[in-house]
């Protein structure tokens, strides 16, 4: 599968996404296209020893070793028969290979993201729960599963690091305005201590781009605009309204094209940063490399004359 090929990635802003559908155990889930590298029958897998329990092992296609995670051992918490139709999907994001065992893959869906809502507590397990929305496909419901969930909990270490903060020392605080749109409840949570850490102590999140350009609308006509958002954060892959038809709406418009905006997320691939340079991002950084986000915001901060 070739993403390079992929339309979708090379338009900008329509606020639409491509989800691969797959299933296991004849429940139907979905994974964003932008994330899959490719898919291939599963292969004979090397077990790794102090390993999580749903990390199979590696395999090593080509030239390049990858980690294969048990989806369905994952998501109901048991071993299960493999089956010889079993299927890796091979997935890219975070600067990360990792293999995902399914049993079948049902086929490719464009939709709105406006189409996909955000599971409530019951079904999403809460803040810690690994469904990030519902989608409907034609006449099908899909389970989107939040993919850096699931690696954050097999490998914290791929997560976001306050480590890297707290190297930063003693820093002053600071009352600028920061907005961050990012639909994951513990990446959001995350991001805001990691930047409270770093002295930001203003800190307002929305769930999805459609929440914070509502809000910001309300603010645009203001007279001291930056006293109300100095610096956006957003992520890209959001229900409602993705980070690229948030940052098209918000460089398009006169006056709130002025704010800074960054986009923070695990897809800035090749093909994605032309995509997010093409709509006007001030920056884009790929997830999690939080000290990174810290010191351009400083950065965006001093230029744009709104330092701390």
């Amino acid at each position: 599968m070739d993403q390079g090929k992929n339309g979708i990635l090379l338009e900008s802003g329509t606020n639409e996404i491509e989800i691969m559908q797959f299933t296991i155990d004849g429940n139907l889930y979905g994974i964003n296209v932008a994330k899959v590298r490719e898919i291939m029958l599963a292969q004979e897998v090397r077990p790794m020893p102090h390993s999580h329990m749903a990390v199979e092992g590696i395999f090593k296609p080509r030239d390049q070793v990858i980690t294969v995670v048990d989806l369905p051992k994952y998501l109901n918490q048991k071993d299960e028969e493999k089956g010889e139709k079993d299927l890796f999907i091979i997935t890219n994001f975070n600067k990360m290979h990792i293999a995902f065992r399914v049993h079948t893959v049902v086929g490719i869906s464009r939709i709105s993201w406006q189409d996909i809502q955000k599971p409530d507590k019951t079904v999403s397990g809460g803040p810690d729960g690994v469904a990030t929305g519902i989608a409907q496909c034609g006449q099908q419901l899909v389970t989107i599963l939040d993919f850096e969930r699931i690696v954050a909990e097999i490998a914290p270490e791929t997560t976001i690091q306050m480590k890297e903060v707290e190297d930063m020392g003693y820093r002053n605080r600071s009352d600028k305005p920061i907005w961050i749109a990012e639909d994951s409840i513990l990446l959001s949570r995350m991001i805001q201590e990691a930047l409270s850490k770093a002295g930001y102590d203003n800190l307002r999140a929305f769930s999805n781009g459609a929440e914070l350009w509502e809000e910001a609308q309300k603010i645009r006509e203001s007279k001291d605009l930056f006293s109300h958002v100095a610096v956006v954060i957003t992520d890209i892959e959001m229900p409602q309204m993705d980070g690229h038809r948030l940052t098209k709406l918000m460089k398009d418009d006169p006056i709130l094209q002025q704010i800074p905006l960054i986009i923070f997320s695990s897809l800035i691939t090749p093909e994605m940063y032309i995509k997010g340079k093409q709509l006007g991002a001030d920056e884009q950084l790929s997830k999690p490399e939080i000290g990174h986000l810290i010191g351009v915001i400083d950065h965006l901060l001093e230029v744009s004359g709104n330092g701390i």
